[in-house]
């Protein structure tokens, strides 16, 4: 989630646990210990383009990390909040608040190592957009009344309408994979695996991925909240085997580095419309029904051992725009 949604839910958990006289300081400890969470981002190499991708939501995200994050923003914010509160109070609040990063990361579609080290398995349950001003205005109001009025009810009551918001997102994402399983047996297809991830700031658009051989049948499905479903269709894209594209050497610079991404991307690659060379992550894209992913790596093949470029491509013009809305819409 985006890092300021992260803070306001870990502020709203912290009021929850507070009283009317400590409200406002767990606000502020539950917010900056939320927050904290990201702070793996950080852990990155230029000597190593992929290593941000290997640690951001790793073990900081984790369950069994919880006690350890909350202890880390306590002995921080301890300085600053000694004066009004007792160091086992402030350990508490953080805890509420660090407790809710992975958890709410997880919610999302790009996954969180919630149970490591126990599991490396990247959680991902698509039930909500990283960005999503729906749920984030609800913790806002929530926060601001318990804030003003001294009073966790207010707290209280933004985490069930919060927590209800998710579960529309899980009934959300049932009808718009049930719609693409759907498709994809219509289209005479036997895939593997069917995907549907919400796109950017709603619960009703979902970019839908068939993946069938060496192939991702991707789609947009749009399931209103009381009107019935709407497919847009989008393309087939071929899937990237890292053991067969460019004839790369094994062992060498750029064939061990998209292994690497490959496993980081759920063995989804499909190289970029515009550049062959180009190899992104098919989750992820402007147009729910477009094939030019988001990120990805930069390869030459016949420089194998030359280094890797880990690039972002967020290339969106007003078409783009206009198509994203008018879908939205169910136009």
């Amino acid at each position: 989630m985006d890092i300021v949604t992260q803070g306001l839910l870990g502020a709203v958990a912290a009021q929850s646990g507070s009283n009317h006289r400590n409200v406002r300081v767990a606000t502020v400890t539950g917010f900056l210990a939320a927050m904290l969470a990201d702070a793996d981002v950080f852990i990155r190499s230029d000597a190593d383009p992929l290593l941000v991708l290997e640690y951001h939501r790793h073990f900081s995200h984790s369950l069994i990390f919880i006690p350890f994050g909350a202890l880390i923003a306590s002995l921080l914010l301890w300085p600053f909040l000694r004066r009004h509160l007792p160091w086992v109070q402030i350990y508490a609040y953080a805890f509420l608040g660090y407790a809710t990063a992975g958890i709410l990361d997880a919610c999302t579609s790009y996954g969180t190592r919630l149970l490591w080290p126990f599991s490396d398995a990247s959680i991902a349950w698509s039930i909500i957009s990283v960005v999503d001003p729906v749920f984030s205005l609800i913790l806002v109001v929530s926060l601001v009344l318990a804030w003003r009025l001294r009073n966790r009810r207010w707290a209280w009551a933004g985490l069930a309408l919060a927590v209800g918001y998710l579960l529309v997102g899980v009934a959300q994402h049932q009808r718009a994979l049930a719609v693409a399983q759907g498709l994809a047996v219509e289209r005479g297809l036997t895939p593997q695996r069917v995907l549907v991830k919400p796109t950017m700031a709603n619960l009703v658009l979902w970019r839908a991925i068939a993946v069938e051989g060496d192939k991702a049948y991707i789609d947009a499905v749009r399931v209103g909240p009381f009107t019935g479903s709407r497919i847009y269709a989008g393309t087939v894209v071929s899937i990237v085997d890292p053991d067969r594209w460019g004839d790369l050497p094994h062992g060498s610079v750029a064939h061990r580095e998209l292994v690497r991404f490959h496993g980081y991307s759920d063995e989804l690659l499909g190289t970029h419309p515009a550049d062959p060379n180009f190899i992104g992550d098919l989750r992820y894209a402007m147009l729910p029904t477009g094939a030019a992913p988001l990120w990805g790596i930069a390869l030459d093949p016949d420089r194998p051992e030359a280094p890797i470029a880990f690039e972002a491509r967020r290339e969106l013009n007003p078409e783009m725009r206009q198509l994203f809305v008018r879908m939205l819409r169910g136009e």
